[in-house]
């Protein structure tokens, strides 16, 4: 097809001024072959992909023919979500801003029914809707029909998905049967061929080739991955690209609250868009997405619908949509414009075989991608930090520190270890190292792997078998427990060496740890009749993992440690037989956890190691801080459900939490002083029994 230029079109100079003002020439192959039927006065059944211009192959022959003196709904445009509606009617705007006496007016659930009472007594001749509040304006009286001479359906696979069927049917009964009808989609499903059938006149149909469902200028690739990993190689391939703008689609509400939690933990700009937030709050995260003030929209389908932003760099499938004409809409979010996008897929298991499914539906071969190592993300940020440091250099444009400079190389320090040491700072290389330091202040905590990925423990074990009056032998040499399931699966998928378990303590070249300083109350040895091959069985570092004993995806980022790991028996050292169970499971105290809060404390030595005290416990409770949280009895709110709370949303453990005092408007919680900060801020983001909280400290 031959291209067009929109004064071939025979448009009005008015919409041609427009038109020139928006800064577009030519007319995408939908707009040139629907404008001119659409001005004739034809039905019109147009399939086209997303972001291919439809908006304004509807848009410029509805405000043509408009009549300005005429003030009464003259054109219908039904728009499945709010936010395409309001996209829609931006554009209308833009296109009739040199048409005098033509008004367009969005309308839709959210809005006050004032304003838009208001906007239709105004004389608004083009009326853009959801089906469920036209319906409303409707059946209340205060929007009338009978002057529609154009009905337009965007997105009508989408509405008819969303459950809007009756709805519009409805809606369409209520029009002159002698308007002009046009429906236009990316998907053709026989529910749509059939509503064309009963309220078209002899449509004239207009269809995209199938090779063209998808955007050329987006390149497709997708990685096989197991679901419990996807946060890391989301991680991974952020900072490996350097992402600035995306979007991240997940399939349920749940999963995108919890991966928003999760990039905001690890220092990312992102926030959520689904079906549970009002219009305003939905406004609010779309204009920071425009102004680039959020990184990552992590969005559903449903709520993803009008989202129009032109320069979003990748669009992730965290999860694989159910339907290909799904997957069609989400990548067409990039490569807008001329410009080149990407679009990420995550597939594990059975997943492959939707991958599949979309590349018969848009006839496109999705490339499988390898996962790339650790060192590469490493190497691709070093990269990146010498780039901009490189600029920083050239332009010239800092603020001089030669005094400094100057101070450390009269202490005898070279140039070259001045600028290693200010670049290991600036990569954060001092928490690192402190991180590395703590490793080995004690056998009884866990290890963490200082280093650019997540951090990850790894248990150390000890244990004595001796039985009952034999000497006590010295302490072992401690051992590692095997490579966490996380590590060891992505270093495998991107042909990284995974690191291999020791076979026993005297393979380790370690040297032992000297024995401990007795203690005031020597505790007494290890039970005969305990199950030693059961425990031994439990702490061999050989034994592979089970499924029920891998991280799970909340695992993979410090401040997201499940709680699984707190109570498992080989992630935490061995304590004295006194402050165990009968199978060295943690001792029950329930007369500690429930005890009145007002009653006095322990003495502080009985649980902080100081002299003449064992050490606390890792099980046992610290020093408490008081919250006050802003709802209580009136609510319904019983004390376990703040504890719920509190526990769901930090994944802690039980021994956190102390006395629940419940009042009618407030209740008062007693928290352990360390995880107090993390609390509150986890707690002023949460809904118990449906109230907002608000919590402070007291």
């Amino acid at each position: 097809m031959t291209p067009k230029l929109f004064p071939e079109l025979g448009l009005s100079p008015e919409l041609l001024k427009a038109i020139d003002k928006l800064g577009f020439e030519q007319a995408s192959p939908i707009q040139a072959e629907a404008i001119p039927m659409l001005m004739q006065g034809k039905d019109v059944v147009g399939q086209s992909m997303t972001g291919s211009g439809k908006t304004a192959a509807f848009a410029i022959p509805a405000i043509e023919k408009t009549e300005p003196q005429v003030r009464a709904v003259q054109v219908l445009i039904l728009c499945p979500t709010r936010e395409l509606a309001v996209q829609v009617a931006g554009e209308v705007h833009k296109l009739a801003l040199y048409k005098r006496g033509i008004h367009a007016l969005p309308i839709y659930g959210g809005q006050s029914y004032e304003r838009q009472y208001q906007g239709l007594q105004a004389g608004a001749q083009i009326v853009i809707g959801t089906p469920g509040r036209v319906m409303d304006h409707m059946n209340r009286g205060t929007l009338r029909l009978d002057k529609v001479k154009l009905a337009v359906l965007d997105e009508a696979d989408v509405m008819l998905d969303m459950g809007f069927r009756d709805d519009i049917e409805f809606i369409l009964k209520a029009v002159p049967t002698e308007r002009q009808t046009v429906f236009f989609s990316a998907t053709m499903p026989p529910l749509i061929r059939d509503m064309i059938k009963r309220f078209s006149r002899d449509p004239q149909t207009i269809q995209i080739a199938q090779r063209a469902m998808t955007v050329p200028t987006v390149e497709q690739v997708y990685y096989d991955v197991d679901r419990r990993f996807k946060m890391e190689l989301l991680m991974r391939l952020i900072d490996l690209h350097d992402y600035k703008l995306g979007i991240i689609f997940c399939n349920t509400k749940r999963m995108v609250d919890d991966l928003v939690d999760y990039l905001e933990a690890q220092g990312y700009s992102a926030d959520r868009l689904h079906g549970d937030m009002n219009q305003g709050m939905r406004d609010r995260v779309m204009n920071k997405f425009r102004r680039g003030g959020v990184e990552f929209l992590v969005a559903t389908d449903v709520a993803a619908r009008g989202i129009d932003v032109d320069d979003v760099q990748v669009v992730f499938n965290f999860d694989l949509p159910y339907d290909p004409e799904d997957y069609v809409h989400r990548i067409g979010r990039t490569g807008r414009a001329g410009r080149t996008g990407r679009a990420i897929s995550f597939a594990g298991g059975r997943d492959v075989f939707m991958i599949r499914n979309i590349e018969r539906f848009t006839r496109m071969r999705i490339q499988r991608a390898r996962v790339p190592s650790e060192g590469e993300v490493v190497e691709a940020r070093n990269s990146a930090f010498v780039d901009r440091l490189r600029g920083l250099l050239q332009s010239g444009e800092f603020q001089k520190q030669d005094r400094l400079v100057d101070q450390l190389l009269e202490e005898g320090f070279s140039s070259t270890d001045i600028s290693s040491a200010l670049l290991h700072l600036l990569q954060g290389g001092e928490a690192q190292a402190t991180a590395r330091s703590r490793e080995g202040a004690s056998t009884a905590k866990l290890r963490v792997a200082a280093g650019p990925a997540a951090a990850r423990p790894t248990a150390v074990v000890t244990r004595n078998f001796a039985p009952p009056g034999a000497p006590q032998p010295a302490p072992q040499t401690p051992v590692a427990a095997p490579a966490p399931a996380e590590q060891t699966a992505l270093a495998a998928a991107s042909g990284e060496a995974a690191p291999a378990a020791p076979t026993g303590a005297a393979e380790s070249a370690a040297p032992a740890e000297p024995a401990p300083p007795p203690a005031a109350h020597e505790p007494p040895p290890h039970r005969p009749q305990q199950s030693r091959g059961r425990l031994q069985q439990r702490e061999g570092p050989s034994r592979p993992q089970r499924s029920y004993d891998r991280p799970g995806p909340y695992q993979q980022a410090g401040g997201f440690q499940g709680r699984r790991d707190e109570w498992r028996q080989d992630s935490r050292p061995q304590r004295p037989y006194g402050e165990q169970g009968e199978f060295g499971g943690p001792a029950r105290r329930p007369w500690e956890r429930y005890r009145d809060p007002r009653a006095p404390s322990r003495a502080r030595g009985e649980f902080e190691g100081a002299p003449g005290g064992p050490p606390r416990p890792p099980g046992a409770s610290g020093p408490k801080v008081r919250l006050n949280l802003s709802v209580g009895a009136a609510a319904g709110v019983r004390p376990g459900d703040v504890v719920g709370a509190i526990l769901g949303e930090t994944g802690l453990h039980s021994h956190v939490v102390g006395a629940v005092e419940i009042h009618p408007d407030h209740t008062f919680v007693d928290v352990e002083m360390d995880h107090a900060r993390a609390i509150l801020s986890r707690l002023n983001r949460t809904r118990i029994r449906g109230r907002a909280v608000r919590a402070k400290a007291l």
